[in-house]
């Protein structure tokens, strides 16, 4: 998710780059600024409030030892109604966090800086290629179907356990596909990469931090 920092500093930078992803994201950002301005004066203006609630106290206390207790009494009813307007500011700033994080998540993260416009998959470039080009031989079957012929990967029994996306892998089916973590993580490794074992779950702020939320919530479980 982008920053609220990123987005006062780079605010013309953040709109230009996610154009390139024909993402057209000024009216998102000038609302998120103008809901962060909000939120900054809400915060100023509290803080104000607090102070003149700590000054009232003590200007209370005083009062009462000096036995002025009319002043002390005006002195709190001020007390109450600086409380009072402290709970509006408070709920107010709540309503503008919400509504400002609610847009936040709407924009995209910025393209790599050799991702050229583009509109759909025809506008794509080929930037690099590794290896030889494969030619497949004649009757070659996709992935799928070689996984069903040697009952390597059950998709259909998956999606009954879990949902979509979530394929059971069995036999060499299984065997491959640790074999490939270990390839990757081996590999990984010893480019510099450190290895990390994070929770399996994660709470909602981590869905939205990543950017998995709102995007891909009906996927999760």
């Amino acid at each position: 998710m982008l920053t609220l920092k990123m987005l006062r500093d780079d605010t013309e930078k953040v709109i230009a780059k996610l154009a390139v992803k024909n993402f057209d994201a000024r009216a998102i950002v000038e609302s998120v600024l103008a809901l962060d301005a909000e939120r900054r004066a809400l915060q100023t203006e509290s803080d104000s409030l607090l102070s003149a609630q700590k000054a009232k106290a003590a200007e209370i206390g005083a009062l009462m030892k000096a036995g002025k207790r009319d002043e002390a009494e005006a002195a709190k009813a001020a007390v109450a109604e600086l409380k009072a307007r402290s709970g509006e500011l408070l709920s107010r700033s709540d309503q503008v966090v919400a509504e400002m994080e609610s847009k936040l998540v709407l924009l995209p993260n910025l393209p790599c800086d050799l991702v050229k416009p583009g509109k759909g998959a025809e506008d794509n470039e080929v930037v690099k290629m590794g290896g030889p080009e494969v030619q497949l031989p004649e009757g070659a079957l996709p992935h799928w179907e070689l996984a069903k012929k040697y009952d390597i990967i059950d998709f259909d029994l998956g999606v009954k356990i879990t949902g979509a996306g979530f394929p059971v892998y069995k036999d060499k089916g299984a065997k491959l596909q640790r074999a490939l973590i270990n390839f990757f993580l081996d590999c990984n490794t010893a480019a510099g990469y450190k290895e990390v074992e994070p929770p399996v779950m994660v709470n909602a702020a981590s869905g939205f931090g990543t950017g998995q939320l709102p995007d891909k919530e009906g996927q999760m479980y």
